[in-house]
C-alpha cells in the first residue's frame, strides 16, 4: 500500500554552507521500496518545479543506512531531521529503516560496506556540537585554540585534490567530483589530542581505503603522504616561518586501508566548517589527533616514510606512528588521562584510544619502532 504525505519540508545544503526549507507536495512513501519512490517523486518534483529548480544547482541523494550504523537520532540534531515521530502522527506507518537526506556537494548517497566488527562504537557520549566547532587546533590560523574567526577567511570554493607519486596516472579531481565517486557514510569516533584532552564526534565521509582505490597505488608503494592547502592570504598562521610548511602526515599503506582510517566531509549532519578541517580532513581514531590532517590539498603514494610536520618541529616529542598509549607519556605530561573537552571530567585513557581490538594487529611486526610518539 501506498501512502502520502503533503507538504514535507526538506532541509539541503547549498555550497556556500546555507540552509535553504523546500516544500514538496504529494511525496509517495512505499513500505516495501521506500528509497526508490522517494528517489523518483523528489525527482520529479524538483524537475516540473522551476523556481525551486533554479535555486539548487546540486543533486539531492539519499542514503539508506545499512543495519551496522549508528543511529541517525544519536547524531543529528532534531531540527535538521525528517522526524520518525512526526511521520508517524502523519498517518504514515514507517518500516524500521532509517532514511536521512543530504544535498549539495558534501554528501553522496549509500554506504561502506564495513561490518559491525569493523566499526566499533564509540562508547561514549556526543561532544557539545559548540564545543567541537570552538576548540580547534589548525596552526595555519594561529597556535591557539581561538582560529575559528580567521578560519572563515578560507576559500572552499572551487577545492581540488591533487593525487600523485607511485599511481598508475597522476591526476587533480574537483571535490564535487571526487565525492560523486564515494559512498557517504556517518561514523561516531572518539578524537584523542596529544595534549590530553578528547572529544567524541559524529563524522560523515568515507572510508579512506576507497579514495586509495581510486587512486590505484603502484605495488611498491608502501606509504601514503597527505597535505594541507597551504593559501598565506587566507592564512595567517603560515607566517610562522620556524614551522616546517605544508603541514604533510603520513601513514604506512596497512593503516591506510584499515577499514577505521576515514576521510570526513562533515559532522553534525552538516559539512565541516573550515576551522574543523573543511572540505576534506583525515580521521585516524586509535591515534593522537595531530595525524588526522586537515583542508587536504594532496594525497602522495611513496615508498620512502614521510619526515611529517611535528616529527621535524620536534623530534624528541612527535613520531611517525603517534598511537595513542597511556603507558607512555609525552615528555612534559602524562597520557594516562584525558579531560572531556566541555566539562571538568577526567577519564582513563585506552591503549589505542579504545581501538586496540581492530588495530593492535597492524604492529605486531614493528616492535622495534616507537609506536606511541
Amino acid at each position: 500500500m501506498m501512502q502520502v504525505i503533503n507538504a514535507i519540508t526538506i532541509t539541503t545544503m547549498r555550497p556556500a554552507h546555507r540552509r535553504i526549507a523546500i516544500s514538496y507536495e504529494s511525496i509517495e512513501f512505499h513500505p516495501v521500496n521506500m528509497t526508490a519512490k522517494i528517489v523518483q517523486k523528489l525527482n520529479g518534483t524538483i524537475s516540473a518545479t522551476q523556481h525551486v529548480q533554479d535555486r539548487i544547482r546540486d543533486p539531492m541523494f539519499i542514503t539508506v543506512r545499512p543495519d551496522w550504523a549508528i543511529s541517525e537520532a544519536s547524531v543529528s540534531p532534531e531540527k535538521n531531521r525528517l522526524s520518525r515521530r512526526s511521520l508517524l502522527r502523519a498517518g504514515l506507518a514507517v518500516p524500521a529503516l532509517s532514511t536521512t537526506l543530504y544535498g549539495g556537494p558534501s554528501y553522496a548517497a549509500g554506504s561502506s560496506p564495513a561490518s559491525k566488527t569493523d566499526i566499533p562504537s564509540a562508547g561514549r557520549p556526543l561532544s557539545a556540537e559548540k564545543d567541537v566547532l570552538s576548540y580547534n587546533n589548525f596552526y595555519e590560523f594561529g597556535s591557539t585554540k581561538d582560529i575559528v574567526s580567521a578560519a572563515q577567511a578560507m576559500q572552499l570554493h572551487p577545492w581540488s585534490l591533487t593525487i600523485d607519486g607511485m599511481v598508475g596516472k597522476p591526476r587533480t579531481i574537483a571535490f564535487e567530483d571526487l565525492l560523486g565517486k564515494m559512498k557517504v557514510e556517518e561514523r561516531i569516533y572518539r578524537h584523542r589530542c596529544v595534549e590530553a584532552w578528547s572529544m567524541t564526534v559524529p563524522w560523515m565521509g568515507f572510508p579512506l581505503a576507497d579514495l586509495i582505490a581510486l587512486a590505484e597505488p603502484l605495488s611498491g608503494a608502501r606509504y601514503v603522504v597527505f597535505k594541507t592547502r597551504m593559501e598565506p592570504d587566507q592564512m595567517p598562521g603560515l607566517a610562522q616561518i620556524w614551522y616546517p610548511w605544508p603541514y604533510t602526515e603520513g601513514l604506512a599503506m596497512d593503516e591506510a586501508t584499515h577499514p577505521l582510517a576515514f576521510i570526513a566531509t562533515g559532522l553534525y549532519g552538516k559539512p565541516l566548517s573550515p576551522q574543523n578541517g573543511a572540505p576534506l580532513r583525515l580521521v585516524v581514531p586509535w591515534k593522537y589527533g595531530f595525524k588526522s590532517a586537515k583542508s587536504l590539498a594532496s594525497i602522495s603514494f611513496t615508498d620512502q616514510r614521510p619526515k611529517t610536520f611535528w616529527e621535524q618541529t620536534g623530534p624528541r616529542e612527535y613520531g611517525f606512528w603517534a598511537n595513542v598509549n597511556p603507558d607512555v607519556s609525552h615528555p612534559r605530561w602524562s597520557q594516562a588521562s584525558e579531560r572531556l573537552i566541555g566539562s571538568d571530567e577526567r577519564v582513563p585513557t585506552l591503549l589505542y584510544n579504545g581501538y586496540a581490538e581492530q588495530v593492535a594487529s597492524l604492529y605486531t611486526g614493528r616492535s622495534r619502532e616507537k609506536l606511541f610518539m
